[in-house]
Formats: C-alpha cells, sequence, structure tokens
C-alpha cells in the first residue's frame, strides 16, 4: 500500500523584481510546451502515448530546440502534463463504468468491458469509445505561470541569519540559478511544483502524510456529528455553529463579481463595436486597459485564502470537542432537483465544500481524531425526537409525530451521528433507498406509538 501523500507549500518572501521577471520568462515559456501537448495529446491521440515516447519524437525531428529552455525544463513539464492529461481521462471513466454497471450482459462481458477501460484498450471497442467521446472533451491549457523542477535539480540552504530557507533553482541558462529567499525554515523536498501568483512565488512540494508532524493541540473526548452549512461553515449534534460569516462572505463576493462581471460585459460590447466600426486603436486600448485580469484573479485568490482560513478554523474547533467526528460524504456533487432562484443558485455556485471536507480531513489527522463519512441522504429532513421524516421549511424542521421544532442544520447533525454504524444504510445507499427505509422505519414505530404521539390530524396542511 502506497503511503498517503499531503501537499504543503511555502511562499517566497522578499522576492526582488529582476528575479520576478527571470522567474515569469521562465514559466512562460514552458507554458507553449503545455499547450502544445494538451493541444496534439488531450484527446484519442494521447492514449496509450507516454512522456517517453513523446521526448523521443521530440528529440528526433529537432521540435525540442524551439522551446528555448533548458532540456530538464521542458521534459519535467512534458511528463506533469502527461499526468494531467491521464487524470483528466481517468475522471471521464468514472461515468462509463456506471454505465457499464447498468449494461444488461452477461458478467465476463462485463468483465472484459472494465478491463479495457482499465488497460486504456477502449478505443478498439465500439461501445466504449462511444462512452468515452461522450464523456471526454479535448481538453487545452493556457497555463504559463508554473515551473516544474525535478528533486535533484534545484539546492536550499538556511540563513544564517533569520533562519530561514532559500532556494536555488535553474534559470533560463546554464549555471545561472535564480535563488529564492522563503518564508519558511522547513526545506522543501522531492519534486517542486513553482506557481507564480499575486507577485510572488508559490512553492508547492509532498511529504509523507505519516511523516508529518502532528499538532500539539490535543483533541476532545466523545463523538460529534457535524453538518455542512452555508451561513456558517459546520454545525455540530451540540447545536454549536463553526464558522460563522462564511454564507456572508461568499454572497457579497458573489454579488461583487456579478456586478463586475456585467460592467465589464458592456465594455466588452463597446470593444466590439469599436473594432467592427474600424476603430482598432481604441478597441486595444479598452481591452489593454480595462478588461485585464490581474485584479480579478488577485480579488478571487483573496477569497480562497479567507475562506480556507474560515474552513481550517471551523474544523480544528470541532476537533477541539471530538476524538470521533462523523461527518456527511463531502465528496457527493449537490442535487439540482429544485430550484432556489437565480441569485441563490449563484451565490451556492461558489460554495467551498472541497475547502471543508479538505480541512476537516486534515484538522482531524493533524488532531489525532477519526473521521468517518456517512451517506447524508435525507438527513436534514429527519427529526432527531422521534427519528420521522419532518416537514421542512426554510432553515425549520417540523416533527410530524411530536411537533417539535428544529433548526434544520442542527437537525441534521444528530442525524447524521446517529447514521454511524447504521446496519441498513452504508456510505454507497441510493438515496430512493434511504428515503424507502426512513419510510418503513417511520411506519413500524407510528403504529406501536402511544396515540398521543402520533402525528395530529390535519398537521402537514397547518405547516407547509
Amino acid at each position: 500500500m502506497k503511503a498517503a501523500k499531503t501537499t504543503r507549500i511555502a511562499y517566497s518572501d522578499g522576492l526582488n523584481p529582476g528575479k520576478q521577471a527571470a522567474l515569469t520568462e521562465q514559466a512562460r515559456r514552458p507554458g507553449r510546451v503545455r499547450a502544445k501537448v494538451w493541444r496534439e495529446y488531450g484527446a484519442l491521440a494521447g492514449v496509450g502515448v507516454t512522456d517517453r515516447d513523446i521526448r523521443d519524437r521530440w528529440l528526433a525531428d529537432g521540435t525540442a530546440d524551439q522551446f528555448g529552455v533548458l532540456a530538464n525544463a521542458w521534459k519535467e513539464t512534458l511528463r506533469d502534463t502527461i499526468a494531467d492529461i491521464a487524470t483528466y481521462r481517468e475522471a471521464a471513466t468514472a461515468p462509463v463504468r456506471r454505465a457499464i454497471a447498468r449494461l444488461a450482459v452477461s458478467e465476463a462481458e462485463r468483465k472484459r468491458l472494465y478491463t479495457a477501460l482499465r488497460r486504456d484498450t477502449w478505443p478498439q471497442d465500439g461501445y466504449l469509445s462511444r462512452m468515452m467521446r461522450q464523456h471526454w472533451r479535448h481538453g487545452h491549457s493556457r497555463v504559463a505561470n508554473r515551473i516544474i523542477v525535478r528533486a535533484d535539480q534545484y539546492t536550499t540552504w538556511a540563513h544564517p541569519a533569520s533562519g530561514n530557507v532559500w532556494l536555488s533553482v535553474p534559470g533560463l541558462e546554464r549555471r545561472s540559478p535564480v535563488r529564492i529567499p522563503l518564508n519558511t525554515n522547513v526545506a522543501p523536498s522531492g519534486t517542486l511544483r513553482l506557481i507564480l501568483r499575486d507577485g510572488r512565488v508559490e512553492v508547492h512540494h509532498q511529504i509523507d502524510a505519516a511523516t508529518m508532524p502532528t499538532s500539539q493541540r490535543p483533541c476532545g473526548t466523545g463523538d460529534v456529528g457535524v453538518d455542512k452549512g452555508y451561513a456558517e461553515a459546520l454545525v455540530d449534534s451540540h447545536g454549536n455553529h463553526h464558522g460563522d460569516g462564511l454564507g456572508e462572505l461568499l454572497a457579497s463576493e458573489s454579488d461583487h463579481r456579478k456586478c463586475k462581471g456585467q460592467s465589464r460585459s458592456k465594455l466588452r460590447a463597446l470593444a466590439q463595436h469599436e473594432l467592427a466600426q474600424g476603430n482598432r486603436a481604441k478597441h486595444d486600448r479598452i481591452v489593454a486597459n480595462n478588461l485585464g485580469t490581474v485584479k480579478w484573479q488577485r480579488r478571487a485568490h483573496r477569497l480562497e485564502q479567507r475562506v480556507r482560513t474560515l474552513c481550517f478554523t471551523a474544523a480544528h474547533q470541532v476537533c477541539d470537542h471530538a476524538n470521533h467526528v462523523v461527518a456527511e460524504d463531502l465528496a457527493k456533487p449537490f442535487s439540482a432537483r429544485h430550484s432556489r432562484g437565480r441569485t441563490t443558485n449563484r451565490r451556492l455556485n461558489q460554495w467551498t465544500k472541497g475547502v471543508l471536507a479538505e480541512a476537516l480531513s486534515s484538522a482531524s489527522e493533524r488532531r489525532s481524531s477519526a473521521l468517518s463519512p456517512v451517506n447524508a441522504a435525507y438527513t436534514s429532513q429527519v427529526a432527531p425526537c422521534c427519528g420521522c421524516l419532518g416537514d421542512r421549511a426554510g432553515d425549520r424542521l417540523h416533527c410530524t409525530r411530536c411537533g417539535d421544532v428544529w433548526r434544520a442544520d442542527h437537525a441534521a447533525a444528530i442525524t447524521i451521528l446517529r447514521r454511524h454504524g447504521d446496519p441498513d444504510i452504508s456510505l454507497h445507499t441510493p438515496h430512493k433507498r434511504v428515503r424507502q427505509i426512513l419510510q418503513d422505519r417511520d411506519r413500524r414505530s407510528e403504529e406501536t406509538a402511544p396515540p398521543g404521539l402520533r402525528p395530529p390530524d390535519g398537521w402537514r396542511a397547518k405547516h407547509p
């Protein structure tokens, strides 16, 4: 079993403009390599082709001489891009696997299809080829701010005064390295991914999760269930809210982006009108001075950092009270069965459940607490008092048996905690089957309940 990896990020500290310009040019040239690989091998032409095959082909026909970077730079970029394409292709096989599982074929035929999909021999099969073309679109790349540095191509040392690490990476010319001061005293290791963003350099590197130092903060005691929220990041089964202000932050940023986007659309239309009138100079001025993306991307990055801070703080607050955290499976996609309106859907589109999942996993691992995912189907519709399906009205949940009113997120957190170890509802039980199980349980308990605990007549009509 391969050891789990986790990514750590170090940042440059006080990088001067000369080094920034050199690194920007050094990232731009491999960006052409990345774009070329995606353009030529991002679809069927890349199935079964390795980075070594492409490398040998480019060296033979002289293509490698056109990149203007050292050999190790474009080779590492090529290897990284081929790995990205393979990951993109592997993600497309997930819906194809589900389609194969629904086919009315023999077990031997189903196994043959799975094997062809796993070994990348599916282009020779008509059915698999059609399905893959449907779910796997041709990819493209315009990324030009990344530098891949092999483990044996850089050196690190500690500054004698501050103790912070300095990183020396190869430049555009031989024996002309670029030395980058970092804001950490922990030297990066392994293959590095340098990302230039907002005037500084992010140094991404991976370490073994088993060797990652644990936090000095101990975890709490007992079991706690948590439900993801929008107004706040997490709500636990004790009724505590963690990460307050998340919804307000996302809503305000979404509204700001909408306003800016509308203004940019008007300017873009004006630029196109000027171009159609033959005034190309004015068109170019509008594009250069009013339709740039530097500030847009910088603000988006600041939002990402603020959201990550909120989510990780909330996750650590949960671990302060629990040595076992039970959470819904945040890898499941949102349900689009109910429309909430254009404004609400736009705001929910920025919801950061991936960051929440990462925060819970990282915090529980660092704090030595267990994390158990469970099936979250209908958790916010089950009243914890009687265990029956209640009536949901906004953020309130009405019990149809005893009439108690719950906060829906609090009720969901309690139900999530109780669902851990449920013999009938596993992590992958379909939501329709979950609803049937809950209705059957409700029916059996209602038949044995005293008359005073049965739902009163006309109660649902009074509580829509």
